[in-house]
């Protein structure tokens, strides 16, 4: 089971910094941001080349697809039931949604899409998933002892990170 964060659990307020200025670098992820915005699903959306073959190698890892966002130039790709979907979208339909040129996967990174897994294990049988379903594997597995990573490029070059997060390792001190 894929999960973008780790299971909720009761959390401390905020700290704030003695200078009082909160930046990225300031924030731990385990503590609670009461004045986050409370969006309840995200859609991210992905130029693809090819709709049947990028359909076909995202089912080989498991996922499904939502019929009712789903047709020619689009597949509704169900990450986490309720809340996360990726539209795999055309690139010529992708177009129409914006002003800018696409990027190039193939010499440049347009986005590290990281997802959670419930074991390293986990993480590792996903990858190896991917490359079997035609992916491609851009580096070698990281261990941070709290945290376990490794990932795939999928057929069309985007970047995926796969995650394990040790509930009960220390975060190294900076």
């Amino acid at each position: 089971m894929l999960r973008l964060f780790p299971p909720t659990q009761h959390r401390p307020p905020r700290q704030t910094p003695p200078d009082g200025r909160m930046t990225t670098a300031t924030l731990d992820p385990s503590m609670q941001l009461e004045d986050t915005m409370a969006n309840k699903q995200i859609f991210v959306n992905l130029p693809i080349k090819n709709l049947e073959k990028t359909k076909a190698f995202f089912a080989a890892l498991g996922y499904t697809f939502d019929a009712k966002f789903t047709n020619a130039n689009a597949a509704c790709m169900v990450v986490s039931q309720d809340s996360i979907y990726v539209m795999l979208l055309v690139e010529e339909f992708f177009k129409t949604f914006t002003s800018k040129a696409l990027a190039d996967t193939a010499g440049s990174t347009e986005v590290l899409l990281c997802l959670s897994c419930d074991s390293r294990a986990e993480v590792d049988a996903m990858v190896a998933k991917a490359v079997a379903a035609g992916g491609t594997i851009p580096r070698a597995p990281q261990d941070h002892g709290f945290m376990y990573g490794h990932g795939f490029e999928d057929i069309d070059g985007h970047l995926w990170e796969l995650v394990y997060m040790d509930p009960n390792a220390e975060m190294p001190k900076q």
